[in-house]
């Protein structure tokens, strides 16, 4: 087997576990709706902290800081969470997923009709100008994220295994191996050990991001800081970087919104 493919099958990892404490909050809004609000008590935090992003809303306390403290934080920031989570909001986009009614997808860019039909196992397939999800009928929710999953990972190690010929050559040494995950905030990244780990909602988004990102983080291969030297490398492979850091900066959040809202929290 050629090192190139050894990669392209490499599986991602189960993600670590950190030492935090979790919980879920109810916070009651203006408009009389209901916010989930996940608690996390971290002990590394010196402040508490209440941020919005793909996963939701999400309040950070100190070991120190009491419960009461942490309502009274919420409450006082409540428009401020409102706003926030009006502008994360993808409604318009796609909607979770849900067995024989979801009737589009995204990937690449763009939003693929798809069709259910009956079959052995779960799994989403290409078919004509649109994707096909076949399903038992039986099982839970679960089976079917874990087969958008492993599709959206198939169709991404596929775009990959397509730009990687051209860039490995004149890299120093090739990544020892490429994961795909769920990434709350970046990307991608490359490990010590060489590993590349790259945002498995990418492949939602124009396939030009993508490929910048990739190149990015084989850069890092070569320098790995982001130096003048380092800038200089991903400009001599990828010139039209900058147009693709513009488009995740209007975009970035909404991908990575999809792709959590489709495949569930664990993707």
């Amino acid at each position: 087997m050629s090192s190139l493919l050894r990669l392209l099958l490499t599986k991602s990892d189960a993600p670590g576990t950190r030492n935090v404490q979790r919980d879920t909050v109810a916070l009651a809004m203006d408009d009389g709706t209901e916010v989930e609000v996940v608690r996390v008590r971290d002990p590394r935090a010196r402040r508490l902290r209440l941020s919005v992003d793909e996963r939701g809303a999400r309040l950070t306390l100190p070991p120190r800081a009491s419960a009461v403290s942490g309502t009274r934080f919420l409450e006082q920031h409540r428009d401020w969470l409102a706003a926030q989570l009006r502008a994360h909001a993808i409604d318009d986009l796609v909607a979770p997923l849900e067995r024989g009614v979801t009737p589009a997808l995204p990937l690449r860019g763009t939003m693929l009709p798809l069709r259910w039909e009956p079959g052995r196992y779960a799994c989403v397939a290409h078919e004509g100008d649109g994707l096909v999800f076949r399903h038992t009928g039986r099982g839970g929710d679960a089976a079917l994220r874990r087969a958008l999953r492993d599709f959206y990972e198939g169709e991404a190690r596929a775009d990959i295994g397509g730009w990687l010929p051209r860039y490995l050559p004149a890299l120093p040494r090739a990544p020892a191996r490429i994961r795909l995950k769920a990434m709350s905030s970046q990307w991608g990244s490359l490990a010590p050990d060489g590993t590349l780990a790259l945002d498995l909602s990418l492949v939602l988004g124009r396939p030009s991001a993508f490929e910048y990102v990739l190149v990015h983080e084989l850069c890092h291969l070569v320098h790995a800081d982001h130096s003048p030297a380092f800038w200089a490398e991903v400009e001599a492979r990828f010139p039209e970087w900058r147009a693709e850091r513009d488009w995740f900066r209007i975009h970035g959040r909404r991908i990575k919104a999809m792709l959590r809202l489709l495949s569930g929290p664990s993707a």
